[in-house]
C-alpha cells in the first residue's frame, strides 16, 4: 500500500483552563469541527472526553489521505491562516498534536465508539512499526468489547511516534501484555480511556 493508499489521521489533545472551558467548547462544536469538515478529503471530524489521564479532549479527523494535511484548502485554514476565534482559544489552551498516517490496517475511519483506548509509544524507529501493530493486535483484537484496531504513525524530531487506537463498544481495560509490544513497551508514555463528547 503506497503512501497515497493510506488513510491520514489528525489527532488533538488539549487541555483548556477551567476559565476557558465553556468557550472552549462553543469555539470546538460551533467553528473548528464545521470549518476542517468543510476542507476537501477530510472524512470525520469526532470528539472525546477522557474518563483516564489526561489531557481533558481528544479530536479525531479521519482524512483521505495524509497529503490532505498539507493541502492549499487545509492550509487556508491552518496555521498562521488560523480565525482570530482559533488562535484566541489555542493561545490559551495545552495542545498535543498528532498528523501522519494509518499504518495499520491502511483504510479504515473512526466509528462513532462509545469508547477509545489511546496508547502512545514516542521516538522509535520506522521498523518497529510491526512490533506495535503485533502488539495492539494480539492485547486488543480479541476482546468483545472492540470494534477495530488501528495504528498511525507520525515523523517526530526523535524518530517516529506510533498511537495505537482501540475503538470499544463499552468499557476497556487498560491492562494489557506489555510483553507483547517487545523492547518498544519502553517508548511507552500515555495510556488513556475516552468516552464519547
Amino acid at each position: 500500500m503506497s503512501h497515497t493508499d493510506k488513510k491520514g489521521l489528525l489527532l488533538v489533545l488539549m487541555q483548556p483552563p477551567p476559565t476557558l472551558e465553556d468557550e472552549f467548547n462553543a469555539w470546538y462544536d460551533t467553528e473548528h469541527i464545521p470549518e476542517r469538515l468543510a476542507v476537501p478529503g477530510f472524512e470525520t471530524g469526532i470528539r472525546y472526553v477522557c474518563i483516564s489521564g489526561a489531557p481533558k479532549y481528544m479530536a479525531i479527523y479521519d482524512v483521505v489521505n495524509p497529503d490532505v494535511l498539507s493541502s492549499p484548502d487545509y492550509l487556508r485554514v491552518s496555521f498562521d491562516n488560523a480565525s482570530p476565534w482559533t488562535k484566541r482559544v489555542t493561545s490559551r489552551v495545552q495542545v498535543y498534536r498528532s498528523a501522519g498516517a494509518q499504518v495499520f490496517p491502511g483504510n479504515l475511519i473512526t466509528r462513532r465508539a462509545p469508547r477509545i483506548l489511546l496508547l502512545r509509544f514516542r521516538g522509535l524507529p520506522e521498523s518497529a512499526g510491526s512490533m506495535i501493530v503485533a502488539g495492539m493486535r494480539s492485547s486488543f483484537e480479541k476482546r468483545p468489547e472492540t470494534l477495530q484496531v488501528r495504528v498511525f504513525a507520525q515523523e517526530a524530531e526523535s524518530g517516529i511516534d506510533f498511537l495505537g487506537m482501540v475503538e470499544a463498544s463499552s468499557d476497556t481495560s487498560t491492562q494489557f501484555d506489555a510483553a507483547a509490544f517487545g523492547d518498544c513497551i519502553q517508548a511507552l508514555d500515555l495510556v488513556n480511556s475516552y468516552a464519547a463528547y
